[in-house]
């Protein structure tokens, strides 16, 4: 049995000025599936997280939480609901060790004063939960690999006990053994039930550990698909429309209009999928 859904979008559409960024945008996000993001560049990816995650206020459109209507204005309503967000730059104090990392912000303190015994035992607790290997939770950040970096801030977002994480490029500019390693996180929190949005740009990434794929196309929805039974190359001709290109345009646009059912008839008979819709 599906799960319902722990997030939802229904006809979201947000513009800045002149440029009309998203229109109608449906995406429902379940608990312990991973949904893949993808699109070319420009096609919405960045508009849509941060509507998520309260950067952008929407201009119409309803997002829900677990069935309820909700307002996401900033981004303290997106953590409140229980949406968490580590995008492309990761925002990690590389002179600061990874415990601090991972409670800035959110300090433990015990009559008042930092309490780092409590946040150095919760953190170890954290990163051996999520099988995250790394050399100390007491070294700098900026001594860590790309990988573990990218680990960490994941991790950081965990602190609150979200429901919903969404990853921004998590396997950007990683190697073969790190990409793995950030691959192997994301199957980790579908497997505490999490909802996890992963936008990325890497297919072989997408195929290996995604349910869902949903498309972006300049702004809208093209298509959502379970990657158990679809395609690389149907997926990519999402992305780039390949089924809808200025070949098939001309031809639709210098068919003549049928006058009789016969030729009606014949004419869908001739014309591909692609050409009908």
């Amino acid at each position: 049995m599906t799960a319902s859904p722990v997030l939802s979008l229904s006809g979201v559409s947000k513009r800045f000025g002149a440029v009309q960024a998203l229109t109608d945008v449906d995406l429902e996000i379940r608990p312990g599936e991973v949904t893949a993001l993808v699109g070319d560049n420009g096609a919405g990816k960045s508009t849509l997280v941060k509507t998520i995650a309260g950067v952008h206020p929407i201009d119409s459109g309803q997002i829900s939480w677990k069935g309820d209507p909700v307002r996401i204005n900033r981004p303290h309503d997106a953590q409140e609901l229980g949406i968490a967000t580590v995008y492309q730059d990761l925002a990690l104090c590389d002179n600061l060790d990874v415990v601090a990392n991972l409670y800035l912000g959110n300090e433990i303190r015990s009559r008042g004063v930092l309490d780092p015994v409590t946040m150095e035992r919760r953190a170890r607790d954290l990163l051996d939960t999520l099988s995250i290997r790394i050399p100390s939770v007491r070294i700098p950040v900026a001594s860590l690999s790309g990988g573990q970096r990218q680990v960490v801030a994941i991790a950081r977002a965990l602190i609150g006990s979200p429901e919903v994480v969404i990853l921004d490029e998590p396997t950007a500019a990683l190697g073969v053994e790190q990409t793995a390693q950030v691959l192997d996180l994301v199957e980790r929190l579908r497997e505490r039930g999490l909802g996890v949005i992963l936008i990325s740009h890497n297919m072989a990434d997408v195929q290996a550990v995604a349910d869902r794929v949903a498309v972006l196309r300049l702004g809208r929805n093209n298509g959502v698909f379970p990657v158990a039974t679809t395609s690389g190359e149907k997926i990519i001709a999402a992305i780039t429309g390949a089924a809808d290109n200025a070949v098939a345009r001309r031809r639709r646009r210098t068919v003549p209009a049928p006058t009789t059912p016969e030729e009606a008839d014949s004419t869908s008979q001739d014309s591909t999928p692609e050409e009908a819709s």
